[in-house]
């Protein structure tokens, strides 16, 4: 089954689901500010001194896969053909079968399925307008904002007034897999209005959101069904970020920018779960203008097992 049909059970299963990202009286402030100053070392178990993506092990945590697309092309057009066994570890796009190591350790959301806005599937009814999960048209690798090379996900309105084109990117060494540490480094380089970002787990009851929100609001953590919630109050535009998800018995803890946003208590996950980089149209509005694009360039990604 699909895991947004699975999603879309949760509802059915009496989960209780944040419709609105900005709903207040769901958000506990958290400890991360809005002018995002970075924190060096880094309160997370890497305590890294500086941006780059951290390499090794931190703490407890072992790392498992690490990319930062340096020096890399992937063309529009490559991430296509991945309805091959969906949603599992064995997941893969056929498209990529000839960019070497993309092949083994990507897969993105095939081509039809629908965005959260589209489909209703967290419990929203479907909003007014939305997408289309397309990483075929959307997602590339190249030459980034900061000279560096980066994973690119250019999600846009067509001119035509037809559904939004979006992409949900997922590294396959990610998925499935119980606790552990999940970190990245990205940037929104355009905003027109209508997109967002819920870099997710989610299975059975279970779902935790970091980083989520609309890209004309504040970056937020979402953990359900027990709803330890955090506001950084830090904005997706104007500079980059880098978060951090540290799940391990008991706890979620999330981290921006070197902070700790929260650490989350209340019904945690002990199921294996897949790190799902899902961005896509806004449920709750501004919608996205007919011609109107959003850009988020993902500079490294990085995950750990975690060992007790």
């Amino acid at each position: 089954m699909k895991r947004l049909l699975k999603r879309r059970n949760l509802v059915g299963a009496g989960a209780s689901i944040v419709v609105a990202a900005t709903v207040a009286s769901a958000i506990a402030v958290g400890n991360a500010n809005a002018d995002a100053a970075d924190t060096f070392p880094s309160a997370d178990a890497c305590h890294v001194d500086n941006n780059n993506m951290p390499s090794g092990d931190c703490g407890d945590f072992k790392q498992v896969f690490a990319e930062d697309f340096s020096g890399d092309t992937v063309p529009v057009g490559a991430f296509s053909d991945c309805d091959h066994n969906v949603d599992t570890a064995d997941a893969y796009c056929g498209g990529l079968a000839d960019y070497g190591k993309y092949a083994d350790d990507w897969w993105a959301y095939p081509v039809g399925w629908d965005d959260t806005a589209k489909s209703g599937a967290d419990g929203n009814g479907g909003a007014p307008y939305g997408g289309t999960y397309r990483a075929d048209k959307t997602v590339s690798v190249g030459g980034g904002y900061d000279g560096t090379g980066t994973m690119t996900v250019n999600m846009y309105r067509p001119d035509s007034g037809d559904d939004n084109y979006v992409a949900a990117v997922v590294p396959r060494k990610c998925m499935d897999r119980k606790y552990g540490k999940y970190s990245e480094r990205f940037k929104v380089t355009k905003n027109d209005g209508g997109f967002k970002s819920a870099h997710l787990f989610y299975d059975g009851n279970y779902e935790m959101d970091f980083p989520e929100n609309d890209y004309g609001d504040k970056i937020s953590a979402y953990t359900h069904p027990g709803e330890d919630n955090f506001d950084t109050g830090v904005a997706w535009t104007g500079s980059a970020h880098s978060t951090s998800i540290e799940w391990t018995p008991g706890h979620v803890k999330y981290y921006l920018d070197g902070k700790l946003v929260g650490d989350a208590t209340k019904d945690i996950s002990d199921i294996p779960m897949s790190w799902i980089l899902q961005n896509e149209s806004s449920i709750v509005g501004p919608y996205a203008d007919r011609g109107a694009h959003a850009e988020l360039q993902t500079t490294w990604v990085t995950c750990y097992s975690y060992n007790s």
